[in-house]
């Protein structure tokens, strides 16, 4: 899977994972893009629409956490699919809710399943990739949430909150997470990776299966090593040391940049509306920020080829600091707000594409899952209490206080950044250079 070019299968296992990604990022988006007819509808102060609002990030860090555990148990494939039943579930129950304490329940349903799925998908990309194929193939998966949300929003600005309410935004969301089940089901083998490290009942067989499906030739032993099939577990991340730095190093600045990121993907549509412009209008401020975080991070892909991790990763960072800073001092026109909304995307986005490489770059295949998921749960915490705090901060504050709280807001990707600063160097190249060794094993088995 590392040395041998990317076969056709392996082409359509990451378009999906970019499906997914983008289908978790609609599913995530979508409550900022009801929001403002549900603070209309029911009466909703911004504290309150800030506890709803996180609701399903706070289900994201349960979900990666735990369902990130089990693909590392259990397998990535069937992971996907119980958290896409999850997600469509909690999405089709929020489209019916009546009260701000029902939708926030359910959301945090969804969050479950979105946060599991999250670790599992990204797995799913470092192990069928191809080594040389690997960098791109992230980008293009990272740049799949943005997208999702981007689609998401033309079909909310141009349709859903044109034609209906925003009952149907959550409507939609569900009847598309379920028709994902069977492509799952029917094209997305399990990874050889996750067989060779679990060494579950019949692991030749099932992994040679995979590697037929991927239109790799079959082995005919595994190899020998010490501690057959490691169960991975959250003190496996925390104990050793190779990985307990990058863990926590990875984990704060992951959660610290979030709070700057989500401040603008969910209360965007919000702030835009109470400038005077309608609730299609303040959706499309969303959309325009996740074409520029779908463009900020494919471009990012390239320099992080290029020049790296780290280095570039501290910069889109910074530079996001600058944007959302612009953003907060206000506009007159939609299309200012639109291009301002742009930018803080382009730039924080192309961050969490440096994340996530750094994410499948750290952890060993018997843990990938779970220490993404782990590093994922941490983050949520960040994401979860963005729109919380910015919710209070305008109250406190006052709504006109737009640029002193995006300043405040701004705070947590340059600690992100310093975090990063911090990041070694060489760690993440020694654990893949285990496991790349350990793969030439397996391939002389």
């Amino acid at each position: 899977m590392n040395d041998t070019p990317m076969g056709m299968r392996q082409i359509i296992v990451v378009a999906l994972m970019v499906l997914l990604n983008a289908l978790d990022g609609f599913d995530v988006l979508s409550s900022a893009f009801a929001a403002p007819g549900i603070a209309a509808d029911w009466g909703v102060e911004r504290d309150a629409l800030g506890i709803m609002l996180s609701a399903e990030l706070v289900g994201m860090g349960f979900g990666s956490v735990i369902l990130g555990g089990m693909a590392d148990n259990f397998g990535r494939k069937s992971t996907m699919l119980i958290c896409l039943v999850v997600m469509a579930i909690g999405m089709w129950f929020a489209h019916d809710s009546n009260t701000i304490v029902e939708i926030t329940i359910w959301r945090f349903i969804t969050g479950l399943g979105i946060g599991g799925m999250l670790a599992a998908t990204n797995a799913v990309v470092a192990e069928t990739t191809s080594k040389s194929g690997r960098s791109i193939s992230m980008a293009l998966y990272v740049i799949g949430y943005p997208l999702g949300g981007v689609i998401g929003g033309f079909a909310a600005q141009g349709w859903l909150l044109v034609e209906y309410d925003w009952r149907a935004v959550f409507l939609f969301g569900a009847v598309v997470t379920a028709a994902m089940i069977p492509l799952v089901l029917l094209l997305v083998p399990e990874t050889p990776a996750f067989y060779a490290s679990r060494r579950p009942a019949g692991a030749l067989e099932k992994l040679n299966k995979s590697l037929r499906a991927y239109g790799k030739d079959a082995i005919d032993a595994l190899p020998v090593i010490e501690n057959t099939g490691p169960k991975p577990k959250v003190t496996d991340i925390l104990s050793k040391p190779k990985l307990r730095k990058i863990t926590l190093l990875l984990a704060f600045g992951y959660m610290f940049h979030t709070l700057t990121f989500y401040y603008i993907l969910k209360f965007a549509p919000t702030i835009v509306a109470g400038a005077g412009f309608s609730q299609p209008d303040a959706a499309s401020s969303l959309t325009y920020a996740n074409i520029g975080g779908a463009l900020g991070g494919f471009l990012f892909g390239f320099a992080m080829k290029q020049f790296g991790i780290k280095g570039p990763t501290i910069g889109a960072a910074l530079l996001g600091v600058a944007a959302v800073a612009w953003f907060g001092l206000g506009h007159d026109t939609l299309w200012t707000w639109r291009i301002a909304a742009f930018f803080t995307m382009f730039f924080l986005n192309a961050a969490i594409v440096g994340y996530y490489a750094a994410f499948a770059r750290g952890f060993p295949a018997y843990a990938r899952a779970t220490g993404t998921g782990f590093v994922l749960g941490v983050g949520r915490l960040g994401a979860a209490g963005s729109p919380i705090i910015a919710g209070f901060l305008f109250t406190w504050l006052g709504d006109s206080e737009l640029l002193a709280v995006s300043l405040i807001m701004c705070s947590g990707s340059v600690l992100g950044a310093l975090m990063l600063w911090f990041l070694p160097d060489d760690e993440g190249d020694a654990l893949m250079a285990e496991e790349e060794a350990a793969a030439r094993a397996l391939k002389a088995a």
